[in-house]
C-alpha cells in the first residue's frame, strides 16, 4: 500500500487526462461567468443611462462612439442600449413649446407662443398643436386667467419653475401627458436662428403691421412682402410675433401659422445640414444660451430627439390651430373683471381634449385661409378714445389702427383721471349705433359697460366713448 501512497511534492504526478477541448470549455465558461457576475455588480453600482457627454457620440450618425478599450468596449457591449424616450412606448411623445420675452421685455414671463409637438413614432407622423395666449384655463392656487400668465405665476413661486408649472396646467387642461418642455426667450429664439445662418421663409401672404411692440412702449411698422426670403433671427421673431398684420394676418389663426412654419424650417435647416447637427455644436449652443433656455430634456434625450427627427415625414405635418374663427373651436369672451378671453364654444374643453388625444386618428376639417376683406361700412358715429393709462401714446396708436378698420375716430386724449384698472366701451349718447358697438367690441376685445366712471369727463358731441385701461393689451 504504501508503495501506492501519492508523493505530493513530487512534480511529475500523473493526472486523469481530459479530452481534448475539454480544458479550453472550461476557462471560456469560467470567464463568461465571472464577466457576468462582474457586469451585474458593475450594472449596479455604475450609471448606464446613455451619455450625456457630447464628444461620446459619432457627429454624422449620432450613434455612440466605438470606445478604443478593451475594457471600454467590454462596457458597451453589456450596458449598450437606445435612449428610450418618454412616451416612446406608447408611440405618443408630446413636447411643449414655449416662448416668452425673458428679462428687459414688458411681462417678461407672460409665453406669447405656446404650441404642442406630438410625435408618433411608429409612423412618423407629425401634428402641431398652437394654443392660444388668451385662453381662459383654471390656474391652481390663481383662479380663472389666461392660460399665458401660468409661466408667469410659477415663476413668481421659484425661479425657474414657470415651466414646470405650466406644463402642468396645460396637462391639467387638455387631459394630455407632456412627456418634454422646453421654454426660451426671445434672445435665444434670435441666437438659435442666427447660429444656423437664417432661414429660407415662404411668406403666402404678404402684410403690414403699424403696431408692432418695441422697447419703452413704442411700436414700429413692419412690412412683409410674398415670396421666400431669408430671415435672420431678429426677423423671424418679427413675423412669429406680429399680431396686428393687414391682409388677413392679424388673427391668432395666422400668427399661429407662422409660428409653426418658422419652427418646421428650423427643423429642416438643422437635419440639411450636417454641422448643425453636430452634437458639440448643439451644446456650445444650449451652454451658451443657458440663462435663456428651460427644458426637462437631458443632452442625451436632445440626441434621441435629433435621431428621430431625421425619419419624421414634416411634408404633411398635422396642425391644429384653436381659435375663434367661423370654424375654430373658441369664442370671444370675457371675465367678471371685464378682460378678454378666449372659451371653448361647447362650454368645456371635453371636444377639444378628444380632439388633441386622438390627432393622429382624426380627420382635421381643412381650414380655409381667409382672403383680404374689405373693411366694413360702418353707420356715422362720434367716437372718443380715452387712454386711461401712463402708456405714451396708446390713444394715438389705437386711433390709426381703429381708423384703418374703417371706424371714425373723432377726439383722442387722456382720461382725466389715471390710471385706469379697467377698458370699457360706452354709449353715451342714445344715437350710439348697435352696428359700431359690436364692432368695437369685436376689434378692441372690450366689453360694453352701462356708465363711464364718475367724474370722466368727455365731449359733448361723442357718441361712444372708449376707455383704454391697465388691463388693455394692444
Amino acid at each position: 500500500m504504501d508503495g501506492d501512497k501519492p508523493n505530493f511534492l513530487e512534480t511529475n504526478t500523473k493526472y486523469y487526462n481530459k479530452r481534448p477541448g475539454e480544458r479550453s470549455y472550461f476557462f471560456t465558461g469560467l470567464i463568461v461567468v465571472l464577466l457576468l457576475l462582474a457586469g451585474c455588480v458593475t450594472y449596479a453600482i455604475i450609471p448606464h443611462d446613455s451619455s450625456n457627454n457630447p464628444e461620446d457620440y459619432d457627429p454624422v450618425t449620432l450613434e455612440p462612439k466605438e470606445p478604443d478599450s478593451l475594457i471600454g468596449k467590454l462596457k458597451q457591449f453589456i450596458f449598450k442600449r437606445d435612449t428610450v424616450l418618454a412616451g416612446e412606448k406608447d408611440d405618443r411623445i408630446n413636447i411643449l413649446l414655449m416662448g416668452m420675452g425673458g428679462p428687459g421685455h414688458d411681462g417678461p414671463y407672460l409665453t406669447d407662443t405656446i404650441m404642442i409637438a406630438s410625435l408618433k413614432p411608429s409612423t412618423n407622423q407629425v401634428a402641431m398643436i398652437s394654443i392660444p395666449r388668451d385662453l381662459g384655463v383654471s390656474i391652481p392656487g390663481y383662479g380663472w386667467h389666461k392660460i399665458n400668465h401660468a409661466n408667469a405665476y410659477g415663476e413668481t413661486e421659484k425661479s425657474n419653475w414657470g415651466a414646470a408649472f405650466a406644463t402642468e396646467v396645460i396637462e391639467d387642461t387638455f387631459d394630455v401627458d407632456i412627456q418634454y418642455y422646453a421654454r426660451i426667450d426671445f434672445t435665444a429664439f434670435k441666437e438659435v436662428i442666427d447660429e444656423v445662418g437664417g432661414l429660407s421663409i415662404s411668406v403666402d401672404q404678404g402684410f403690414v403691421d403699424y403696431l408692432y411692440p418695441t422697447p419703452n412702449d413704442e411700436y414700429q411698422t413692419l412690412t412683409f412682402i410674398p415670396g421666400v426670403q431669408t430671415m435672420d433671427g431678429e426677423r423671424a421673431l418679427q413675423y412669429s410675433r406680429s399680431r396686428h398684420g393687414s391682409n388677413g394676418e392679424g388673427s391668432d389663426f395666422a400668427r399661429a401659422r407662422r409660428q409653426q412654419k418658422v419652427i418646421l424650417a428650423l427643423k429642416e435647416k438643422i437635419f440639411s445640414f450636417s454641422t448643425l447637427a453636430n452634437p458639440i455644436k448643439i451644446n456650445g449652443i444650449i451652454n451658451s444660451l443657458d440663462r435663456h433656455i428651460t427644458t426637462n430634456m437631458e443632452f442625451a434625450d436632445i440626441i434621441a430627439m435629433l435621431k428621430l427627427g431625421k425619419e419624421l415625414d414634416t411634408s404633411s405635418v398635422i396642425r391644429l390651430v384653436l381659435d375663434s374663427s367661423p370654424d375654430g373651436y373658441l369664442q370671444n369672451a370675457f371675465t367678471t373683471t371685464g378682460s378678454f378671453i378666449l372659451e371653448p364654444k361647447s362650454g368645456s374643453f371635453k371636444e377639444i381634449n378628444h380632439l388633441i388625444t386622438n390627432i393622429f386618428e382624426s380627420e382635421l376639417p381643412e381650414y380655409v385661409e381667409t382672403p383680404a376683406q374689405t373693411n366694413p361700412e360702418y353707420q356715422p358715429a362720434n367716437v372718443e378714445i380715452q387712454n386711461g393709462t401712463w402708456r405714451a401714446g396708446m390713444a394715438t396708436r389705437m386711433k390709426k389702427k381703429m381708423e384703418d378698420q374703417g371706424f371714425s375716430i373723432s377726439t383722442i386724449g387722456n382720461s382725466n383721471d389715471r390710471p385706469q384698472e379697467s377698458s370699457g366701451i360706452f354709449s353715451v349718447s342714445t344715437s350710439a349705433p348697435t352696428d359700431v358697438l359690436q364692432g368695437l367690441v369685436q376689434e378692441l376685445h372690450i366689453p360694453i359697460k352701462e356708465a363711464p366712471p364718475i367724474g370722466t369727463n368727455y365731449a359733448s358731441s361723442t357718441d361712444i366713448l372708449i376707455i383704454l385701461g391697465e388691463n388693455f393689451n394692444e
